[in-house]
């Protein structure tokens, strides 16, 4: 196959491959920010709920209140319907007691009248009885009637309103149901940011361990550099012994202000102890506070071998080393370089690395 061929080929079968994206797991941060805003969604239902809520009670309110008034338009009405029909019994007594006896009664009455005057009144006498009854029958019919559109009116109000409860039942089922959703999210995301938090301290503590491996081959490999200086140096003093008197004469010795201490130790010794919990007059194993760590980094020994007080009275290094101290009125911590210090900041708190505040100064025992 020639080379262009070879070269389709190739990219015919890189384009062929499915690339799968990598997402990164969501940081703390992230997760805490995700919290927040489902617990804010959260608030704002639980405030839309209670608005709900309220108006259902009020409708509540106002259907029992509609209720009570249907009943009495209910007994009215029968009221009147009694009324109308005692009415309407009473006007056909009348009409019936009129015209079985009534014609000639009339006529009698109105032929035994004393007078023209007397007549006339006993005609129109009969005249009001007949529009009285019917007067009356017409109000008690248009009472009744008003009643009627009354209740129906009521009943009307009463459905709208019974039409609205259940608007507002719905509501608030989904509301409920939202929130139950938004509560529970706020729950996994509780759990999610445990776990993150957990894997986040596996992580740093996996970083302190690795630079503490790191630091304390560094101080290893410090100290047999050391060592082999000095061997060196005590090899040339002795084989220019022959010249010293002149030496001596012409030369004071100089001190190379070493520490008392393998420096590459105390820091391997800070390191073994991250993590462990500060509790106040510790001076290890198990827990430390700050003078008892500092003590056992720089010895080695599980006692107090100095206290805050006494490294602060020490002079400041102008060349700060891995292994010095760093110290303020009250506290101290080993410095590792860069800037940082191993330190055992306070109750509550755990052994771990730090950046070295500005008023804190830098000795060396």
């Amino acid at each position: 196959m020639n080379k262009i061929g070879k070269r389709i080929l190739a990219a015919a079968v890189a384009s062929s491959v499915l690339v799968t994206p990598v997402f990164a797991d969501p940081s703390v941060d992230d997760l805490k920010k995700s919290k927040e805003s489902a617990q804010n969604e959260v608030s704002s239902l639980q405030t839309q709920l209670n608005t709900v809520v309220g108006k259902i009670t009020e409708l509540e309110s106002q259907l029992s209140s509609k209720g009570e008034e249907i009943i009495q338009a209910q007994s009215d009405l029968e009221d009147a319907e009694a009324e109308e029909q005692k009415q309407y019994a009473d006007m056909k007594v009348r009409i019936k007691y009129m015209y079985e006896a009534g014609n000639q009664s009339a006529v009698e009455s109105l032929v035994g009248s004393e007078d023209f005057s007397d007549m006339v009144n006993k005609a129109e006498y009969v005249s009001n009885v007949h529009n009285y009854d019917r007067q009356k029958l017409q109000e008690y019919v248009e009472t009744k009637q008003k009643i009627s559109d009354l209740k129906d009116q009521l009943e009307e109000e009463q459905s709208q309103l019974e039409s609205m409860q259940t608007e507002y039942e719905s509501q608030e089922s989904k509301l409920d149901n939202l929130i139950a959703s938004k509560q529970a999210e706020v729950s996994d995301l509780d759990q999610q940011i445990e776990e993150a938090e957990r894997k986040a301290a596996e992580e740093e503590l996996k970083r302190q361990q690795e630079e503490a491996a790191r630091q304390a081959a560094a101080a290893e490999a410090a100290r047999q550099q050391a060592a082999s200086n000095r061997n060196n140096s005590s090899s040339s003093s002795s084989n220019s012994s022959s010249n010293s008197n002149k030496g001596n004469s012409s030369h004071k010795g100089t001190s190379n202000n070493a520490p008392s201490y393998v420096s590459g130790d105390a820091v391997s010794r800070a390191y073994s102890a991250l993590g462990k919990p500060y509790v106040w007059g510790a001076t290890g194993p198990n827990s430390f506070d700050c003078s008892g760590l500092v003590g056992f980094c720089l010895t080695g020994r599980y006692s107090r071998s100095c206290t805050s007080a006494s490294l602060n009275a020490l002079p400041t290094v102008s060349n700060p080393q891995p292994g010095d101290v760093c110290v303020r009125s009250g506290h101290c911590g080993i410095y590792i370089g860069n800037g940082q210090m191993i330190h055992a900041p306070h109750t509550g708190d755990v052994v771990k690395v730090a950046s070295v505040p500005s008023n804190m100064r830098i000795v060396r025992p």
